[in-house]
């Protein structure tokens, strides 16, 4: 036990590092992290010993805080991709509707759409 106790105090605190990179939406952070993370569960994983399975839990509940905040997180990009998305079609062609309902796409080349008053 005493052999893995280091390893779990360094993987509790690297758990901790990344809710703070993820809740400050440091997101370029994260692959630093993971390379981190990796290493010490394969360090871990060598010792071959059994440890504690209270502290394991521990680590474990936040391992899952930080699964969901990274899902959060991975939201808001794909929302944002989404919605990006929408504004170069828009700035491409304007939608409108006809007098019977039907929708109409005008192209509008340069993706400006010209005001007159």
């Amino acid at each position: 036990m005493t052999e893995t106790q280091p390893l779990l105090d360094e993987l509790d605190t690297l758990l901790e590092r990344e809710r703070i990179t993820l809740l400050e939406g440091r997101l370029d952070g994260l692959a630093g992290l993971l390379a981190e993370k990796e290493d010490l569960i394969e360090s871990l994983a060598a010792l071959d010993i059994d440890p504690d399975q209270q502290q394991l839990e521990g680590l474990r509940g936040k391992a899952d805080r930080n699964r969901h905040l990274m899902d959060s997180a991975l939201r808001g990009i794909r929302s944002v991709a989404t919605r990006l998305g929408t504004m170069r079609r828009l700035r491409q062609s304007l939608e409108t509707y006809d007098r019977s309902g039907q929708r109409t796409t005008i192209a509008t080349g340069s993706g400006q759409v010209e005001r007159r008053a």
